[in-house]
């Protein structure tokens, strides 16, 4: 049974679950960042995942990544799965832009500014995925 870790669970919202994935937002309006989650228990790393869910895994990275192309039009797209904070295997999206208050350097703790209303971005999101 798939469980979200507590940390993503507070520090997200829920956009929609693929066929493998849960889709999250991450709740910093800094940086149009989504994270996915594979939907398979006690995976902390890509190569835990079955030949046919890394596949799968590829596919639902780059549709969500021509979706976050399409809706910001970023200079350049960050694809990462780190997981030294949060264990449970999640891939970051993260549209950037060299104006950004972090660019060219990586995002994390770089600011964090939490939505006061996500839901008209949550709605755009959805209606492209």
């Amino acid at each position: 049974m798939f469980t979200l870790h507590h940390q993503l669970e507070h520090d997200t919202y829920w956009l929609a679950d693929l066929a493998l994935c849960r889709v999250l937002l991450m709740n910093n309006q800094l940086f149009p960042w989504v994270i996915l989650v594979p939907r398979i228990e006690n995976a902390s790393e890509i190569i835990d995942l079955k030949p046919e869910d890394r596949s799968q895994l590829m596919e639902e990275i780059s549709q969500i990544s021509l979706a976050m192309k399409a809706l910001f039009k970023p200079d350049k797209l960050n694809v990462a799965a780190l997981g030294n904070q949060v264990p449970q295997l999640h891939i970051h999206i993260i549209a950037r832009f060299t104006q950004d208050s972090a660019w060219p350097n990586p995002v994390w703790g770089k600011g964090h500014v939490p939505y006061e209303n996500a839901q008209m971005l949550i709605n755009q999101i959805q209606k492209i995925l």
